[in-house]
Formats: C-alpha cells, sequence, structure tokens
C-alpha cells in the first residue's frame, strides 16, 4: 500500500490523506476517521524519507562520536538522544574514529540523509590545522552544526564546552603546592582537550619554578593492564611523584601500577583523574576527579539544538567551569 492506494480505497484526494498523516487539522472528524480506518485495515506505514521531504524537516539529527566504547562518550550520547527523543527527535549515531578523512565521509553521510542537524561529540573533532576544520564549516553552510566539548568559530556553529585551561591549572598548582614536584600528564589522543590541558599543567608548573618538559606529556596504550605496564616501564627513566591524567580510566591504570611497585597513593604519589566518572568513585583509593560537567554541556547541547530548529536565538559559545573533586588519591 501507497498513499495513493489509501486514497483511492477512502475516497478522498491525495492532499486529504498526507494532511491526516501529518495532523492537520483542516479535516473533518468523519473523513479523518475514514483515512485512518483504512490505514489501520491495511497497516500501512508512511515511508519517513518521502514524509520528512513532504515537511521540509526528517525531525533527525546526526551524532558523531569517535568512540562509543569510551565511557565519557556513551554516556553523552545516552543523554543527548534521550533528550532529543523527548523532542520527538531522532537520532543518527556514528562511531567515526580519529581519522580526518572517516570523519568528512561520515559528516557527508548524515548530510546526504538529509538530517535536521548535526551534532560533534568531543574535542577530537577540533583539529590542530585550522585547515582541516574546514570541512566542518563547509557543512555548516548547509545545516546547523553543534560541537560539544569543542570551539571552532564559524557561521552556523554553536559550541558548548568546558574550561579545561582553567580546570588543570587549577590541580596542578594546588598539587605543587602541597609538595609535588615531578608531574607527568597521561594520555591517549592528541585531541584539542588534550592540548589545552596540557597547557594548563605546564603554565601552572611554570609559575611554581617547577619543570614540565615534552617528556612529562605521556602517551598510554588503550587497556588497563597494558597502561600500568608501560608506566612500569616508564619509571625506569623518568620519575615522577604526581599523575594527572586525561581521563578516569587512565587514573584507574596508575593505581594498578602503584600497587605493582609497591608505591602508595596518595603518600608517594598523587593520582588526579578526569570527567568524575562512576570509576572515581569505584577504586581503592578513591580518585580526585575533575567534573567538566558532562550532563551541564549534553542539556545545553540538546537545548540549543531544538531551540535552533524551533526558530529561537541561541549563542554560538557557551562555557562551563569545572570543579575539582577531591578524595583520597591526592
Amino acid at each position: 500500500m501507497n498513499i495513493y492506494d489509501i486514497s483511492k480505497e477512502a475516497g478522498v484526494s491525495i492532499a486529504t490523506v498526507s494532511r491526516v498523516l501529518n495532523g492537520s487539522g483542516k479535516v473533518s472528524s468523519a473523513t479523518r476517521e475514514r483515512v485512518l480506518h483504512v490505514i489501520r485495515e491495511n497497516r500501512y506505514t508512511p515511508n519517513a524519507f518521502a514524509r520528512g521531504l513532504g515537511l521540509g524537516t526528517m525531525r533527525t539529527v546526526g551524532i558523531l562520536c569517535s568512540d562509543v566504547s569510551d565511557l565519557y562518550l556513551s554516556e553523552a550520547v545516552y543523554h543527548i538522544e534521550r533528550t532529543l527523543r523527548s523532542f520527538e527527535y531522532d537520532s543518527l549515531l556514528c562511531c567515526t574514529g580519529f581519522k580526518l578523512s572517516d570523519k568528512k565521509n561520515y559528516l557527508k553521510l548524515l548530510i546526504s540523509k538529509n538530517v535536521d542537524a548535526v551534532i560533534l561529540l568531543g574535542s577530537h573533532y577540533v583539529e590542530e590545522d585550522p585547515a582541516d576544520n574546514e570541512y566542518i564549516k563547509e557543512a555548516a553552510e548547509k545545516l546547523p552544526i553543534f560541537i560539544m566539548n569543542g570551539y571552532i568559530d564559524g557561521r552556523n556553529i554553536y559550541c558548548a564546552y568546558c574550561d579545561e585551561y582553567t580546570a588543570t591549572y587549577r590541580i596542578a598548582d594546588e598539587l605543587i603546592k602541597s609538595g609535588v614536584r615531578e608531574p607527568v600528564f597521561l594520555y591517549r589522543v592528541n585531541s584539542e582537550s588534550t592540548r589545552i590541558k596540557i597547557r594548563g599543567i605546564s603554565d601552572a608548573c611554570a609559575k611554581n619554578g617547577v619543570k614540565f618538559g615534552e617528556n612529562r606529556s605521556v602517551v598510554c596504550p588503550k587497556g588497563i593492564y597494558q597502561c600500568a605496564d608501560a608506566l612500569s616501564e616508564l619509571s625506569e627513566s623518568l620519575s615522577f611523584d604526581c599523575a594527572l591524567c586525561a581521563d578516569d580510566l587512565i587514573a584507574v591504570s596508575v593505581l594498578k601500577y602503584a600497587a605493582a611497585n609497591g608505591r602508595s597513593v596518595p603518600g608517594d604519589l598523587r593520582v588526579c583523574g578526569y570527567n568524575d566518572s562512576i570509576l572515581s568513585f569505584s577504586t581503592s583509593p578513591e580518585l580526585t576527579s575533575i567534573d567538566n560537567k558532562m550532563y551541564a554541556l549534553c542539556r545545553i547541547t540538546a537545548d540549543n539544538v531544538i531551540n535552533k530548529l524551533t526558530g529561537e536565538n541561541i549563542s554560538p559559545k557557551t562555557v562551563v567551569s569545572a570543579d575539582i573533586i577531591t578524595r583520597q588519591s591526592t
């Protein structure tokens, strides 16, 4: 069955069937019921793509996520999708990985699906070379682009992110004042978020006369035990009394390393995670972590999408402050 068959069987025009399907009030109750009866009898389901073209909206938002297995990103996807669903918007999720070419291809794919907007989750979509962000600005000429926890200045691009520089500067400054002299920063991916955190830590160290060379920003493998083993190897060539981590999972790896190598936390090794996830209070000792207000960023991003698509004016940039949640590991 299609809309033509429905109109013929109900004895009404195609336009009338369309108005019934779209909830238009310009149809008498008797006619509406007759059309609905035919639809129910034939178990007719409207073609969502064709219907979206007719209405000028697919009521669908595309979401690009680099790695949905990441604890932070998976929670962000969950909360944003739920909010969009509460406003009767569907979501299309694409897991892009970290290669620029894949990011570009997935964004093109979502645009080809006629989505109403696209959300980019995480600072991984903000490239170090501004020229590599041009594909996002080009996409924004066709539909609104929303970036959560990243910033790109451009028309029709709307960003909500945490002030990560101040957060990492503060925690490094506090730890140095409490006696830390040999901090390391541990991360997995060279994202914009990583670069900002390194600047914050480096500036705090410079202010307090503590050396923080490039060798103290260390890339870690993904697995917890693999990361712990890598830290054991690192400790043979580089001494450190504090591990500032780009996320809580890396901080858990540091605790594994400490336990395996007889280092007490926080006695001779301070550990700070990031994101204040469930992991931060699931360990012993519990982890000091930085709460970068993921839930607030999700709410702001989803609200901005809905407000933009319903014609409201929204700010191109929203910045939230982080909190340092002090626990036993420092």
